[in-house]
């Protein structure tokens, strides 16, 4: 029984040599996937067999991908990277992997995201940048995001996302944004548009809370009326001549730090001073025209009344008479008049 196993052991190791299989991975050649997870790795194995489709390397210690880390397995289609330390992607990391469905780099430590990062995956599917520390995104991605269906940013430090990001994206179908550091200002409202859209289409969201302004901390994007929304202000003057040009460089400018331009376009609910000026404005408009309605009323009564009281007091006289004016028959009165 022991000579058995021995011998079978053997013919593992002779078929994980002749597969080419890492020494700490779990090679699978019925599903051409390679198990490399919880080996402590610092490094992506260089002895990897070129027909891998499926590659797990989660809970490592990989800290960054060089150029062309995966040059081996051309033919990969899902690679994990869940739970490593990655801060530093090489431009070219992923070169050579033309046929990249599905990419998990959640859990990890990555800061930014550039586009030149995912410039050779044409097919990628599923992106999951969940659980790091990126603070911003680029606004466009080009066209391997074209067949992106996809999407997880969560719990990360973002406080803007450009609309124009989302619109290279066509086939998104599943939006993960939720616990991030949302800035709902002016500049997310193209973002809450875009959502309403996307929501009317038959996509899926967990929605967007509101970090800050304290206005709206903790509230839905999505439930913050439109016309509560400021229109961002125009860059001024003094703030183009703010650009600092670096040194050696004509092209290249550094904007100095937008902390109160960003204060000047915070929602901002419409101010209740203004309202209670315009009705105390429409009340004295509205005394004024009854006072002289009034006036020209009582004016009306007070002639008629004359008028009346002299009528009765010549009942048979001329001034009972309309074809002559009361002027002439006055006189006429006069004339008449005993001497």
């Amino acid at each position: 029984m022991k000579g058995e196993l021995l011998l079978l052991s053997s013919v593992i190791i002779l078929l994980q040599a002749v597969c080419g299989c890492p020494e700490k991975c779990r090679c699978h050649s019925s599903s051409n996937s390679v198990d490399c997870s919880q080996q402590g790795l610092a490094e992506i194995p260089s002895d990897l067999p070129p027909q891998t489709q499926a590659l797990h390397l989660q809970d490592n210690q990989i800290h960054q991908l060089p150029a062309f880390a995966f040059r081996s397995v051309p033919q990969l289609t899902t690679l994990n990277l869940c739970n490593n330390s990655l801060s530093n992607l090489a431009p070219g990391a992923f070169n050579g992997l033309q046929h990249l469905q599905v990419l998990n780099l959640t859990q990890n430590s990555l800061h930014s995201l550039e586009s030149r990062f995912f410039h050779s995956l044409p097919q990628l599917r599923e992106l999951d940048l969940s659980s790091n520390n990126i603070s911003h995104l680029p606004t466009s991605l080009g066209k391997p995001w074209e067949n992106l269906s996809v999407f997880a940013v969560q719990q990360n430090q973002l406080q803007q996302l450009d609309r124009v990001l989302l619109e290279s994206m066509p086939s998104v179908r599943l939006l993960l944004l939720k616990d991030n550091l949302w800035q709902c200002n002016c500049r997310l409202l193209g973002l809450k548009l875009w959502l309403e859209k996307f929501i009317y289409k038959g996509g899926i969201t967990d929605g967007v809370i509101c970090a800050s302004p304290d206005t709206w901390k903790g509230k839905d994007l999505l439930k913050i009326p439109h016309e509560l929304y400021q229109p961002c202000p125009f860059p001024s003057p003094d703030r183009e001549s703010s650009m600092v040009q670096q040194p050696g460089s004509a092209h290249r400018a550094i904007p100095r730090p937008p902390e109160s331009h960003s204060a000047e376009c915070e929602l901002k609910p419409k101010p209740r001073p203004a309202n209670l000026r315009h009705a105390m404005a429409t009340v004295i408009i509205t005394g004024i025209v009854c006072g002289v309605v009034c006036l020209m009323m009582l004016a009306a009564a007070i002639y008629g009344c004359t008028y009346a009281a002299i009528t009765a007091k010549y009942p048979g006289g001329p001034l009972a008479q309309t074809d002559k004016p009361v002027k002439i028959e006055g006189k006429e009165l006069f004339d008449s008049s005993p001497a």
